[in-house]
């Protein structure tokens, strides 16, 4: 009898890059961030992906003084791996957004495969209302920001997480990244198994059509050697794409970072609700959730007693 097919649902839980705070539900506090976390790993995603923010005004932090807390709390009360952002800010360089995976040694860290145009600007058509001062002034300054990741930082942070045993999830927003990172791996320093993470319809990166989904996979197939194919559809594509996603074979990441709403019209709640709702997808088309161990085994992760935290 065939086994079913596993699929690795990562919770990105929470980010001040892509969502400033304009729902009620977004985790701002180190507590309120582990508990989401927590509260995703229970409903079954096997991967974490974290970003903190400063509890004074929700600005994102990559200081290792923020990660802490949330860092001990989730390992303490979780298997799941763990996923540490070195995306941050834009405005930060790459020593500063390298600070909490050189400090703590993690499984899996992300990783922006390419610089790009990064617009958040259009959500100022859609919310009026902010929680802090600075969060409409950082969606209007999207209009002329490009977040930057050249080769020389892209090399710099696979160094760094090459000597800690730091895997990454490799988050390609468009099809050139994907040159980036075959690259990278012909040079030996993106090693197999890859883990791809397929961004889809954030404005500067590739759109969310179900035929961009497609482009982005045949070329994947055609480039890269070895690798863990994974969904990220940004906003309403978010349930579409990944479901659309798992039908072909890859695994899929859900969370608040990328989107606030779990159906039209409905803000999601928590996390764990999002990740509810994949799951119960990925069991009704027949196949089950990887564990967090089963992960591990998939991606040839380091293990959780092989980081500083």
């Amino acid at each position: 009898m065939a086994h079913a097919r596993k699929v690795i649902i990562t919770s990105a839980v929470t980010g001040a890059i892509h969502t400033p705070t304009m729902s009620p539900h977004l985790p701002v506090t180190q507590d309120e961030i582990a508990d989401a976390a927590i509260g995703a790993a229970e409903a079954g995603a096997a991967i974490l992906h974290l970003h903190t923010r400063d509890p004074k005004d929700g600005r994102p932090s990559q200081d290792p003084e923020h990660f802490e807390p949330v860092l001990q709390k989730v390992a303490s009360n979780t298997d799941a791996v763990v996923n540490i952002t070195t995306g941050g800010s834009p405005h930060m360089s790459v020593e500063e957004r390298m600070q909490p995976v050189t400090t703590f040694k993690p499984e899996l860290a992300s990783l922006n495969m390419g610089s790009m145009n990064f617009g958040l600007f259009p959500m100022l058509d859609k919310y009026s209302t902010f929680q802090n001062d600075w969060e409409r002034e950082h969606l209007e300054n999207s209009r002329d920001l490009v977040f930057k990741n050249t080769f020389a930082d892209i090399e710099r942070i696979l160094e760094i997480g090459n000597s800690n045993g730091t895997r990454f999830e490799f988050e390609c927003y468009d099809i050139s990244h994907l040159y980036n990172l075959a690259h990278f791996q012909e040079r030996g320093l993106a090693k197999g198994p890859l883990f791809v993470q397929s961004v889809f319809g954030l404005l500067g990166g590739i759109g969310g059509h179900p035929e961009d989904l497609m482009h982005m996979h045949r070329t994947s197939e055609r480039l890269l050697e070895d690798f863990e194919w994974s969904i990220l559809g940004a906003g309403k594509n978010q349930q579409p794409l990944a479901t659309m996603g798992a039908t072909m074979g890859s695994h899929i990441r859900v969370g608040l970072e990328d989107s606030l709403w779990i159906g039209p019209g409905r803000l999601a709640e928590s996390n764990a609700a999002q990740v509810t709702k994949m799951r119960t997808i990925v069991e009704a088309l027949g196949m089950e959730v990887a564990t967090p161990d089963e992960a591990r085994a998939m991606l040839d992760l380091k293990g959780a007693d092989r980081v500083a935290f």
